[in-house]
Formats: structure tokens, sequence, C-alpha cells
């Protein structure tokens, strides 16, 4: 394959195995490699805001993988597929499915026991998911959407604007707040976070 990733600052690198996944062979850039993702996930963000899931289908393993293999499969071979390396962020490639369990019935504690307000309880699961890393790539826009269908289910309202929904996938003043804000929450402030997807 001809292509050759170059990261910025927070994004996981993937390996040659993980790049060999990709469908489209005849992708040259990462310009082209972001325009057929971007693509494949809008295809997804119209399925998934657009149907009725409850609280309890949507906090499942199933759905989180499901909605990956949704955003991604037109793109990659790994699609909704555990990742099988260890990245430069999340849990151990072999405690990803039990850590996921325990932090999917954590959200579903905060939601019966009103422990966090809906939009805190929507960002936190988003931060969580991220910090897992499930999947080889594509995990922070896959948990800013499940974010997005969290607070829909849990609200009404049509998810969140996160930085007006600029491309946070390149190099950017508003990348640069959004990984700050991830650093805050990750050290437990979560405000940054919750007004960055706010604003």
């Amino acid at each position: 394959m001809g292509i050759k990733v170059e990261y910025i600052g927070g994004q996981t690198p993937l390996d040659e195995i993980e790049i060999s996944g990709l469908k489209i062979k005849t992708i040259s850039t990462v310009g082209e490699l972001n325009e057929h993702e971007q693509n494949n996930i809008e295809d997804a963000v119209q399925w998934a805001l657009n149907r009725k899931i409850s609280i309890e289908n949507l906090l499942t393993k199933k759905w989180i993988f499901n909605l990956h293999y949704r955003m991604f499969s037109k793109v990659w071979d790994w699609a909704g597929e555990k990742r099988t390396t260890n990245k430069n962020i999340g849990v151990d490639k072999n405690s990803i499915e039990p850590v996921l369990i325990h932090m999917l019935d954590d959200v579903k504690f905060w939601i019966a026991n009103k422990t966090f307000d809906p939009i805190e309880i929507a960002i936190r699961f988003k931060h969580k998911l991220v910090s897992i890393h499930c999947f080889p790539n594509g995990n922070g826009r896959h948990a800013r959407l499940c974010a997005d269908i969290l607070i829909k289910q849990l609200t009404d309202q049509d998810g969140f604007s996160w930085g007006s929904r600029v491309n946070l996938y390149q190099e950017s003043d508003l990348r640069s707040a959004y990984i700050h804000a991830l650093k805050m929450a990750d050290g437990g402030d979560y405000r940054s976070l919750i007004e960055f997807a706010r604003s």
C-alpha cells in the first residue's frame, strides 16, 4: 500500500498490520483517507441518530462495537474489532472487554441514581470510552458519537457541538483546546471537556 500516515499530537499510530487492513487500495494520501472515513462516518451518524434505542441496549459491548463497525467498515477490515496491540493510550489489549463492561455498568448506575446531570454523564462516558481505546483507530470520533447518542436518549437534544463540529482530526487551535480538555478530564476535572462539547 502506498499510503504513509503522519500523526499529530494525541493521535494513535497504527501498526503495519493495521494499515494493511485498508480496504480502498487506491488511497495514497492522508487527505483521501480522511475523506473516505468521513463519508463512512456520516452514514453511520444518520443511521445512529435517526433510530430510537433504549439506554439498556446502547450501554452494551455489542452496540459499542457495532457502531464502530458502521463508522469505519467501508474503509478498514478491522472496523468493529477489538484492537490486538497495545497503544500509546488505553488499557492493556487483554483488559479491554472487562474494563469496558465495568465502565458501562458505572454509566448505568450514574443514570439510575442521577449521580451527575445528563450532560456530565454523557461526557464522562465519552472520556472513559476513549481512555479504554477499544479499537486500533477512530476511538475519539467513535466516543464523541456515542456521547451524542447517549445525550439524545437522556434529554432528546441533538447531541453536542464539539467546537462547532470542526475537524478535530487535523491540527488546529480547537484541537489543542480539545486535547487540553481531555487532559483535564484525565485528572478528574470535566469542566473544560463539558464546555468544549457544548461550544
